[in-house]
């Protein structure tokens, strides 16, 4: 073999080996992943090293709420009652709550999220469920994903304890609604409809139940 087509097969071997690594470190983007926001971090002055100042702001609450807001005070008095309680954290968590309970409710399995919803919230969802058995009515859907998810507000009362965080989410899920028949009444099953909720939930700070329940619906 001569030596040019050997030095070519070096080259495609290393990009081939380059190719690899990239994908590996980049990963492969699906769904409604945002792209990573890139950030441009100013340059260390040379020189002395400086001190890290304890007691700055707490970046768990910051990224979610301004600074000093009513509702950055509120997520600092539950973090000072319950330690463990990470503003991130339960916002992930709400996120697969969410999508647990509508698809509960549409399709009727109840029992499954009951633990995750007040009194209240459980009876009006029984009597919506029950209304479309009366009617001969199912409902077949599909959760496609969350779309948008914010921190809107947050309260902590100081007397009782009780936290109430007010979320608001933008969903896509493909529904429709067939009679007793079989035939389809409403919706369908290729359009995406978006659907916008705005959801409080609520706990006892400090408590033993580590459950969050939803206190409040409003779409």
């Amino acid at each position: 073999m001569n030596s040019p087509m050997i030095q070519l097969l070096v080259l495609a071997a290393i990009a081939v080996f380059l190719i690899l690594r990239l994908k590996n470190v980049l990963g492969t983007r699906t769904g409604f992943e945002k792209p990573a926001e890139v950030s441009e971090k100013p340059e260390r002055p040379s020189g002395p090293a400086f001190e890290v100042i304890e007691g700055g702001p707490d970046l768990d609450i910051t990224d979610h709420a301004p600074e000093g807001s009513d509702t950055a005070l509120a997520l600092a008095e539950m973090k000072r009652v319950e330690p463990s309680f990470g503003v991130s954290d339960f916002l992930g968590g709400a996120r697969g709550a969410y999508e647990m309970i509508v698809m509960g409710y549409e399709h009727g399995n109840l029992d499954e999220i009951k633990p995750f919803l007040s009194e209240d919230i459980y009876e009006s969802f029984v009597e919506g469920v029950a209304a479309r058995e009366d009617q001969g009515l199912t409902v077949e859907s599909h959760f496609i994903g969350i779309r948008e998810m914010e921190l809107e507000n947050a309260t902590m009362d100081k007397t009782t304890n009780e936290a109430e965080l007010t979320i608001r989410f933008v969903a896509e899920l493909t529904s429709v609604v067939k009679d007793r028949d079989g035939e389809i009444v409403e919706g369908s099953t290729t359009e995406v409809n978006r659907q916008k909720d705005t959801w409080v939930f609520a706990r006892v700070m400090g408590s033993d139940d580590p459950n969050w329940l939803l206190v409040s619906t409003d779409g």
